[in-house]
């Protein structure tokens, strides 16, 4: 009896140490990811499940991560992929600076997904993990890393702490049966608009879209967009930002409902378009119309179109919170999300038709092919043209001043 006793006693010891081993193992690669190769990072994210967070408010983006990206990371590296949406990236900002604040480790969101001002508030509250995208096998192999634009985020330097994940260009969209000679400066526009009370609005800002329509009237109200691309002088920017207001207050009592209230989102605005409310929408993607057109959305005689000063166009990327629970986890999926299969597929109208991260020049001819064949609608302006009127995004300090502003000078007038 006390020799069974005796054995049974070591077989648990053993099992206890064992357990323990793999424990420790375990905690060394959740928490030293850096030190380990990229094989025994996607070994320890099998069977996880990661939560990507991020704007919610467009089908075809949403198809995309649900229909196409999910099955595939199932299959491919048995990850279960939770896109939990939310309506404006700030929700995720303040979810984690409370988190934060009461020290949770283990936080709810693994991924999500950010630009501009909201990368700059992350980093200067340290809510972002770490320089994670070195590690990446298809960063490294496809993605340009001198370029500026994958370098600095609406002028902050990212130090890998963002992986580049899609290029968009802001258009102007409108119905060509309704509107002949779409304007082609904010001064035409807010004659064209004055002239079809009703049949223009553009949504409130902070939503991303709407907030870049107001950045275009900055720009053509006050001269240019180049002097806003050094470190924003307070005092000097109250006194340009006159001028914006007032042109904003000139075309508020002709826009939709108006000027009384504003689509709280471009999903709404697209909706007002699709239904005749109002002739025109606005998009950061230049193959948004070409989207909605094959989804039967929008009229077929959707057009696009630019201001001839040029339109904002930028990056967007993913990132990785101080506190995510599944970093591997992440890491495979944002790895993923850059592979020429993920970004030729989101490339493709037919799924989102957004614009690819990746290097041409690192693409195997095979590749290169494969994303030329690719149908990008008639109504998609040519890259040409996109590429010939691109204009920078400014600092994000002037963002967050902008949607103030907005806010106390022409909601509150």
């Amino acid at each position: 009896m006390k020799k069974m006793i005796a054995g049974l006693c070591s077989m648990i010891l053993m099992v206890t140490i064992l357990v323990g081993c793999t424990k420790t193992q375990d905690a060394k690669i959740s928490t030293d990811l850096f030190d380990v190769n990229w094989e025994e990072i996607v070994k320890e994210s099998k069977g996880k499940t990661v939560n990507i967070h991020m704007w919610g408010g467009d089908d075809s983006v949403n198809r995309y991560m649900d229909e196409w990206v999910a099955p595939r990371l199932k299959e491919t590296y048995n990850i279960e992929l939770n896109r939990v949406p939310i309506n404006d990236a700030k929700d995720m900002i303040n979810k984690l600076l409370t988190e934060k604040e009461v020290g949770k480790t283990n936080g709810s969101i693994d991924i999500f997904w950010i630009n501009g001002e909201n990368f700059k508030i992350s980093k200067e509250n340290d809510l972002l993990w770490d320089s994670f995208v070195d590690k990446l096998p298809n960063y490294n192999t496809y993605v340009d890393k001198d370029a500026l634009d994958i370098q600095y985020d609406f002028g902050e330097e990212i130090k890998g702490m963002e992986a580049p994940w899609g290029k968009s260009q802001f258009v102007f969209i409108y119905d060509e049966s309704k509107i002949k000679n779409p304007p082609k400066s904010m001064e035409e526009l807010k004659n064209w608009v004055t002239e079809n009370p009703g049949k223009f609005t553009y949504p409130a800002p902070p939503d991303f879209t709407g907030s870049a329509f107001v950045r275009h009237a900055l720009f053509e109200t006050t001269g240019g967009y180049k002097q806003y691309l050094t470190k924003m002088n307070q005092e000097a920017f109250k006194n340009q930002s006159r001028q914006l207001w007032d042109y904003l207050n000139q075309i508020k009592p002709y826009l939709w409902r108006k000027g009384k209230t504003y689509p709280e989102s471009i999903a709404k605005l697209d909706r007002l378009y699709e239904n005749g409310e109002v002739w025109m929408s606005l998009s950061y993607n230049p193959v948004h119309a070409a989207s909605k057109i094959k989804l039967g959305q929008f009229a077929k005689t959707t057009k696009t179109f630019l201001l001839d000063q040029g339109t904002l166009a930028n990056t967007h990327y993913l990132s990785i919170p101080f506190n995510a629970t599944q970093k591997a986890g992440a890491m495979v999926v944002i790895d993923f999300l850059l592979s020429p299969e993920a970004q030729m597929k989101k490339f493709d109208p037919k799924y989102w038709g957004d614009g690819a991260v990746l290097s041409y020049d690192k693409l195997s001819n095979d590749e290169k092919k494969s994303f030329r064949e690719i149908d990008r609608g008639e109504v998609t302006l040519s890259q040409e043209i996109l590429e010939k009127n691109r204009i920078p995004e400014i600092s994000a300090e002037y963002v967050h001043e902008i949607e103030k502003g907005w806010m106390e000078n022409v909601v509150k007038k």
